[in-house]
């Protein structure tokens, strides 16, 4: 019961010509079992996790006909545990996992690596979707809400090895700090930068830093801000990484060209999710 293969797909983002895609989770291979909707992957015990977005039967980007990110053996209860599957993070607060405003804590990607925390060894992370260097840059691997994520894996990992099958595994047999969880944007920098410019890459991480710290406050008013607001934000916060980079820099670091518009919040998911 407890094991299990967890699959990440990823599709284009909301936005036609998008640099951005889209990333979720499943337990079936989709290029083999394809469902409908999130009804019938259930009926069929098997899981979807949403990851902020809408159901989506199979992937496919630029590049990547199948939208397949990988996959990896995982334990079924710890993902379930970590994030609600077969429910709409819109709708389902335990969908969330700890990204519980979206745009603000963190974006898809981020929730689908919540989810696969779960698989076994070095962790599966949805680093070869698009646009996935500007939002781990921004948001980090596993989003904003540090304190509320390592509180969620402590218990997640009590309930997991308490499951029938979950027996020890990496994440039961203790809490991981903070610090020893992958950080996909600094491995990639210093893969980019590290030999040939160490300066450039001290520069960006300490830039980096400042910029985590900024948008971990909080955002003052009841209502978090609209999509709008939260990609321009976004926006000038890489083209300030642009501007210490050059162009030629940050797209190897980034993956598109500096000055090229990259929308990372979906407008319809920004504002309003029902409780």
């Amino acid at each position: 019961m407890a094991g299990i293969t967890l699959f990440a797909w990823a599709t284009p983002a909301f936005i036609s010509g998008s640099p951005v895609d889209h990333t979720w989770v499943t337990t079936y291979d989709n290029r083999q079992h394809s469902y409908a909707n999130a009804a019938a992957v259930a009926a069929a015990g098997k899981d979807y996790w949403f990851c902020w977005g809408s159901y989506h039967a199979a992937g496919g980007t630029p590049g990547n006909p199948t939208g397949a990110l990988g996959s990896q053996a995982g334990n079924l209860a710890l993902a379930r545990c970590l994030v609600q599957s077969n429910a709409d993070s819109r709708s389902a607060p335990a969908a969330r996992g700890t990204i519980y405003v979206y745009g603000v804590d963190g974006v898809c990607h981020q929730l689908a690596n919540q989810v696969l925390y779960a698989t076994s060894g070095r962790k599966l992370t949805v680093n070869r979707a698009r646009g996935y260097f500007a939002s781990s840059f921004l948001y980090g691997t596993y989003g904003l809400q540090h304190a509320a994520w390592a509180s969620k894996i402590a218990g997640c990992a009590t309930t997991a090895a308490a499951a029938p099958g979950g027996g020890p595994s990496g994440a039961s047999r203790g809490v991981l700090k903070m610090a020893d969880l992958i950080d996909d944007f600094e491995e990639h920098a210093r893969a980019v930068l590290g030999r040939d410019d160490p300066e450039l890459l001290s520069r960006l991480l300490a830039l980096r830093a400042e910029v985590n710290s900024y948008l971990a406050q909080k955002i003052p008013g009841v209502e978090p801000p609209d999509a709008e607001t939260l990609n321009a934000r976004n926006q000038h916060l890489l083209t300030e990484a642009a501007r210490l980079l050059g162009a030629e820099r940050f797209e190897q670091v980034f993956g598109f060209p500096a000055g090229e518009a990259i929308n990372l919040v979906d407008p319809s998911l920004a504002r309003g999710a029902p409780e």
